[in-house]
């Protein structure tokens, strides 16, 4: 990963970079995060974390968002979360998107967008060799973390927390975000892999590609809501991609 944030040199004697790259790791492995939680996963004041954002929304690595809230709103202003640009992420993940884009874009000139869609599918089912074990291995009631467990060996920092009725699969980071944005067919199979090897629906809440901090998942509990998968794909595909909030 490239330095972000970069600083004058008598700060970076300081060390000065190395805290700032911190800040800007943990803001990309959980996502959106308020000052106090930032300081308290960095064991930093909360001045010395504003100070590093500051920094690096000087440098366009963060900005500034209004904290997202799924269900019921608490009574009080959302607190302000910072979560990481286009230019954050490129600094942690040096992509061939460009080069990507262009051959989806004549695939899809050539022979349309079904072919874009058998791509899709055929990338995320190779991936999905290497997630299906892990999850079988798993008891029922873990194998949302087994599934983010996978996926963040391959990059995407996930991580699986307890919702309503059901679960939360987040994705922190998306080494493909930038081309999902063109192609959402991308977010479509991988929601459609995901209801493969869980074995039920699952809705995708929010995405990196449509420009939200995190890809959310959600699972149903068991007998909340599930159904074949056969049934459920098509129903779960037709939001990915895109934030119906």
């Amino acid at each position: 990963m490239k330095n972000v944030g970069e600083a004058p040199q008598e700060e970076l004697a300081t060390g000065e970079r190395s805290t700032r790259n911190r800040v800007a790791r943990s803001i990309l492995d959980h996502g959106p995060s308020t000052v106090a939680d930032l300081a308290k996963r960095l064991g930093l004041t909360q001045a010395a974390v504003r100070r590093h954002l500051d920094a690096l929304a000087h440098e366009n690595v963060v900005e500034p968002r209004e904290q997202r809230v799924y269900g019921a709103r608490t009574r009080g202003r959302p607190a302000k979360v910072f979560a990481l640009t286009d230019c954050g992420r490129d600094a942690f993940d040096q992509s061939y998107d460009k080069l990507a884009a262009e051959a989806l874009r004549w695939i899809t000139e050539q022979h349309g967008e079904d072919a874009v869609v058998a791509f899709a599918r055929a990338r995320i089912t190779a991936q999905a060799e290497s997630y299906k074990a892990a999850i079988e291995a798993a008891p029922p009631e873990q194998r949302t973390e087994a599934l983010a467990k996978a996926l963040t060996t391959d990059g995407y920092a996930a991580t699986a927390r307890s919702a309503p009725v059901g679960e939360q699969l987040c994705q922190h980071h998306c080494p493909v975000a930038h081309v999902a944005e063109q192609f959402p067919q991308l977010c479509e199979a991988e929601t459609e892999m995901f209801s493969t090897l869980l074995g039920t629906h699952v809705q995708r809440l929010a995405t990196i590609a449509h420009g939200d901090g995190v890809c959310t998942t959600f699972i149903p509990r068991s007998g909340s809501g599930g159904g074949s998968t056969q049934t459920t794909t098509s129903a779960s595909a037709s939001t990915a991609g895109r934030n119906p909030a």
